[in-house]
């Protein structure tokens, strides 16, 4: 069992969408059983709340739900998931400093380093910038580039 984590700052909008991508590719390669797969922030400004209307909108218009609830990253989830993947430097920050051991800042990567031909290694906020479309179309391509990464051998073993 690979057991995934997605976090953003809020968990309203990117991680939620990673999460959703990542979970409907496995679905579509049948690989659902094989998988853990959550999301979480590394603010608890949104602790209990959905997901961000304008990301369940776009999820919901490629035919995939979100009923996610936010919730806050905590330590525990450093011994219960294999990879925690930021969708930002500064999240990708804030989970090392969290983190206790190397061997669990290990476990942090930067969601973009999978993604063939990224552009930057921030998946843009939609919170701020409106796109909802693009952040769900570089989180299925980044989504296609972790499964490989996954398939492939040991965490973290082939991000760029």
């Amino acid at each position: 069992m690979q057991r995934v984590l997605f976090v953003c700052l809020g968990n309203i909008c990117r991680s939620p969408t990673a999460e959703a991508a990542f979970n409907a590719l496995l679905a579509a390669r049948g690989l659902t059983a094989g998988f853990h797969v959550d999301s979480a922030g590394t603010s608890a400004n949104h602790v209990g709340e959905a997901a961000h209307p304008g990301t369940r909108a776009e999820a919901s218009r490629r035919g995939v739900a979100i009923t996610h609830r936010a919730r806050q990253v905590t330590h525990a989830d450093f011994d219960r998931f294999d990879r925690i993947v930021a969708m930002d430097r500064q999240n990708h920050r804030d989970l090392a400093r969290l983190a206790r051991t190397d061997a669990e800042r290990a476990k942090v990567t930067l969601f973009r380093r999978y993604e063939p031909d990224a552009d930057h290694d921030d998946v843009p906020d939609p919170w701020y910038t409106g796109e909802f479309a693009r952040v769900y179309d570089i989180c299925a391509r980044a989504s296609a580039g972790l499964l490989a990464a996954i398939e492939a051998g040991p965490p973290n073993a082939t991000a760029r």
